[in-house]
C-alpha cells in the first residue's frame, strides 16, 4: 500500500524560511498561509495579552527574518508590532515582549523601520518593571545612535532624537527618566552627543525631586571621565618624558665636571624634586572638564545648587555632592558666591563627619577674586578648631594641609600674625605636623617670604620675588623674570661682528702680513660675564631684562635658558654655559617653576587628606622583618660541623650502651674521707721525689 505524502514545511518554519530566502517566489503561497496564520494568532492573542503564545512567537520572528524578500506583503507589519508593543506594554508577558523587540531590531537593521520611531518606542518602554528588557534596550539604543553618527552626523536626526529624550527626562515614572538620563551621559561620554544642548539638558536633572536621577546627574559633573584621558594620551607624553630626561641628564653631567661631594649630590637631588614636581603640573587631570565649561550660564545655576542645598531634607552624602559641584563651578569659573563660606564654615569641626572633604571643597572654592575677609574667617576657624595642641596630630596635619591650599589659591587672605603662629610648628614632635608646617613655610617663600620671619626665609636664590599683588589687581608685566641672562641685540650683534671671519679679514692690519687675534669664546669670557651678571643689583638686572624684552625676539632656546637658569638658582647650582650637546638642550615647558595658583584646579584628596603615620605591625610581619637576611646564618651557639673531621670520646660515650659504661660510672661515686686522705698522700709524696 502507497505511503501518503504529507506537506511538512507549513510546521517546519527554519526550513521554510531556509527555502524562502533561497527562492521567494517560488513559496510565496506558503508565505501567503503563514502570514494568515499569524493575523489570526495576533487577534486571539489580544485577549490575554499576559499569556506567552510559542506559536506567535516563532510566527514573529519568521516574518521578521523573510521580510526582505516580501517588503509589499509585509508593509503594516513593523507597525503593527510597534502598535501592538505600545498598546499592551505593560500587560504583556516578558518573554514575548522581548521576541517582539528582537524583531523590531532585526527590521531596523534591514532598514524597514525608521530609527525615530523605534527609539521612541523603546523609550516608552523604559516604563515597564522589566529589568532585563530595560538593559537590553539601553544596550541597543547607544549602540544604534553610535551606529548613525559613526560614519557622517545626522543633525536632523539627533535632533529629533534629543527633543524627545529630553521629554522623557520629565516623565512621570522614575525609572524610565533614570534609564533616560543614563543614555544621555553614556552617549556624551562616548563623544557621540558631545555639545552644549546635552549637557545643559543634563543639568536640568540636578534639581529632580527623584534622588536617584539627581544623585547622577551630580556624579556626571563631579565623578571622573576614564575614556576621555585615555583618549587623550598621546605621542606628546612620550616626547615631554624625553626632554625631562634630557634635563636631568644635563645637570648630572654639569656635577661630574668638578669635585664630588655630598652637597653636589644634595643639589641635583634638589633639582631632580623640582622636575618631578613639573611633571606632575603637566599631567593632565582626569575629571570631566568640558562638561563644566560648556555650561551657559554656570553663575545661575552655582546659586539655583546652593539655594537648592539649603532647602533639600536628603541623606548628607548627597549634600557632599552638591557641595562638591558648586566648589568647582565657583573655583573653574571664579564665581562670587559669598554665601558659600560661611555655610561650609559651620562643617568645620574635627569631630564632622567627612570634615575632609569639607575642606577640600573650601580649598577648592577659593580663587583670588573671593574677598579676603571672608577667607580669613574661614581660615581662623581652621586655625581654632584644627591646628591646636588638645587635637590629634592627624587633625593638625589635616588644618595645615587646608590652610596652605586656601593659601595656595587666595594668598592675601593669611594675616601675617597668623602665619607666625602657624609657622612654630615646624618643630612639633609629629613628623606630619612639621612636614604640613614646613610645606607652609615653603610656599611663601615663594609667594612672599616678606611675611616670614628672617630665619624662615631660607638661603637667598637670587630669583626675583613675585610678591602679592592687591586684591582684584591686574596682573601685568613688562618683562620677564631671568631674562637678563640673555643678552641684547645689540650686544649680540658686536659679538657676532667680533667673532666672524669677515671682520677679521677686512681689518688694515691684514696688509702688514702679521697675525691676527680673533676673539673666541672660552672658559674664562664665560666666567668673567657670570661674575658681571652676579655684581649687579635687582635694579640693573630689571632694567636689562626690560632692555632685552624691548630690543628682540625670543626663540624657545632662549625660554629654555631662561628657564634653566631659574631652577638653577632656585637649586643653588651654577649654571655651565660651556656644554652644546643636543641631549642637554630643554624646552621652557619642563623647567616652568611650580605655581600652586592654578585657575580650575581641581584638588586630589590626598592633597589634604594626607598624613603622615606609621603603619601597624603584626606579629607575622616582624617576625618575617627579623628573619631578613638571616638565611644564611647558622643555628645560634652551635658551630660550623665539618664533615670530615671526627668525633670526640664524650660524644662516643653518649652513644654507647650502658653495659659498658657501667664501671667506669661508679668511679664517679662520692669517696670516702678514707679515700681522699690515701690520695692525698699519694700526690704528696710524688712532688717530694721530684
Amino acid at each position: 500500500m502507497a505511503t501518503k505524502i504529507v506537506n511538512k514545511l507549513p510546521h517546519n518554519l527554519p526550513q521554510l524560511q531556509n527555502l524562502i530566502k533561497r527562492d521567494p517566489g517560488s513559496y510565496k503561497e506558503e508565505f501567503v498561509q503563514q502570514y494568515r496564520h499569524y493575523q489570526s494568532s495576533v487577534e486571539i492573542f489580544q485577549l490575554n495579552p499576559t499569556q506567552y503564545n510559542k506559536s506567535l512567537a516563532e510566527l514573529v520572528m519568521f516574518l521578521a527574518q523573510v521580510s526582505q524578500c516580501f517588503k509589499d506583503e509585509l508593509m503594516n507589519y513593523p507597525s503593527d508590532l510597534i502598535l501592538l508593543l505600545r498598546r499592551h506594554s505593560t500587560q504583556l508577558d516578558p518573554e514575548m515582549r522581548v521576541v517582539m523587540c528582537k524583531a523590531l531590531i532585526l527590521l531596523r537593521n534591514k532598514k524597514l523601520v525608521e530609527p525615530v520611531a523605534l527609539l521612541e518606542l523603546f523609550f516608552e518602554l523604559f516604563r515597564c518593571q522589566d529589568k532585563v528588557l530595560r538593559k537590553f534596550l539601553f544596550a541597543y539604543i547607544v549602540n544604534d545612535i553610535k551606529t548613525i553618527n559613526s560614519k557622517k552626523k545626522d543633525p536632523k536626526l539627533n535632533k529629533a532624537l534629543q527633543n524627545f529624550m529630553f521629554a522623557m527626562l520629565r516623565d512621570n515614572n522614575s525609572t524610565a527618566a533614570k534609564m533616560s538620563l543614563d543614555v544621555m551621559i553614556e552617549l556624551y561620554k562616548r563623544n557621540i552627543w558631545h555639545n552644549e544642548k546635552t549637557v545643559n539638558v543634563l543639568s536640568t536633572a540636578l534639581f529632580s525631586k527623584v534622588t536617584k536621577i539627581s544623585v547622577a546627574a551630580l556624579r556626571f559633573f563631579v565623578g571622573r571621565d576614564e575614556e576621555n584621558e585615555e583618549e587623550d594620551d598621546s605621542d606628546d607624553d612620550e616626547e615631554t618624558k624625553k626632554e625631562h630626561q634630557n634635563t636631568v641628564d644635563h645637570l648630572r653631567l654639569a656635577q661630574k665636571v668638578g669635585k664630588h661631594s655630598k652637597k653636589k649630590e644634595k643639589k641635583l637631588k634638589k633639582v631632580t624634586k623640582e622636575l618631578t614636581k613639573i611633571k606632575k603640573k603637566n599631567k593632565s587631570e582626569s575629571f570631566n572638564f568640558s562638561a563644566l565649561h560648556l555650561l551657559h550660564d554656570p553663575q545661575d545655576l552655582s546659586e539655583k545648587l546652593f539655594k537648592h542645598v539649603e532647602g533639600i531634607h536628603e541623606k548628607f552624602e548627597v549634600k557632599l555632592l552638591y557641595l562638591n559641584l558648586i566648589s568647582r563651578l565657583v573655583g573653574v569659573h571664579e564665581l562670587l558666591l559669598l554665601n558659600l563660606y560661611p555655610y561650609m564654615q559651620r562643617f568645620l569641626k574635627p569631630h564632622q563627619r567627612e570634615v575632609t572633604k569639607i575642606l577640600l571643597f573650601v580649598a577648592q572654592a577659593t580663587h583670588a577674586l573671593v574677598p579676603p575677609e571672608i577667607l580669613e574667617s574661614v581660615l581662623m576657624t581652621i586655625a581654632n578648631n584644627f591646628i591646636t595642641e588638645r587635637n590629634s596630630s592627624e587633625v593638625m596635619t589635616v588644618g595645615l594641609n587646608a590652610v596652605r591650599e586656601v593659601c595656595a589659591r587666595a594668598p592675601l587672605a593669611m594675616s601675617e600674625t597668623l602665619l607666625q603662629d602657624l609657622v612654630l610648628y615646624k618643630s612639633h614632635k609629629d613628623k606630619g605636623v612639621h612636614m604640613a608646617a614646613r610645606s607652609l613655610i615653603q610656599l611663601f617663600r615663594t609667594l612672599n617670604p616678606e611675611m616670614l620671619h628672617k630665619k624662615h626665609r631660607g638661603k637667598p636664590t637670587g630669583l626675583e620675588a613675585e610678591g602679592i599683588a592687591d586684591y582684584a589687581a591686574l596682573s601685568g608685566r613688562d618683562h620677564i623674570s631671568g631674562a637678563e641672562v640673555l643678552n641684547s641685540e645689540e650686544e649680540g650683534e658686536r659679538e657676532e661682528g667680533e667673532d666672524g671671519w669677515e671682520s677679521a679679514s677686512d681689518t688694515d692690519d691684514d696688509s702688514d702680513g702679521e697675525w691676527i687675534d680673533v676673539h673666541h669664546s672660552s672658559d674664562e669670557d664665560v666666567q668673567d660675564e657670570k661674575e658681571k651678571l652676579d655684581s649687579l643689583t635687582a635694579e640693573e638686572k630689571l632694567e636689562k631684562s626690560r632692555h632685552i624684552m624691548q630690543t628682540r625676539i625670543l626663540t624657545q632656546e632662549d625660554f629654555a635658558r631662561i628657564q634653566r637658569a631659574q631652577l638653577a638658582k632656585k637649586a643653588g647650582i651654577k649654571e655651565r654655559r660651556g656644554l652644546k650637546r643636543k641631549s642637554q638642550q630643554t624646552t621652557a615647558d619642563e623647567l616652568a617653576e611650580i605655581s600652586s595658583t592654578n585657575k580650575g584646579d581641581i584638588l586630589p584628596y590626598s592633597s589634604i587628606g594626607f598624613t603622615h603615620k606609621k603603619q601597624k605591625t603584626d606579629k607575622a610581619s616582624k617576625l618575617a622583618k627579623s628573619q631578613e637576611g638571616k638565611e644564611d646564618r647558622g643555628k645560634y651557639g652551635h658551630r660550623e660541623h665539618n664533615p670530615e673531621a671526627g668525633v670526640t670520646n664524650k660524644v662516643k660515650l653518649k652513644a654507647k650502651n650502658f653495659q659498658m659504661v657501667k664501671h667506669k660510672l661508679q668511679k664517679k661515686g662520692k669517696r670516702s674521707f678514707r679515700d681522699k686522705q690515701m690520695s692525698l698522700k699519694k700526690s704528696l709524696l710524688k712532688k717530694g721525689r721530684k
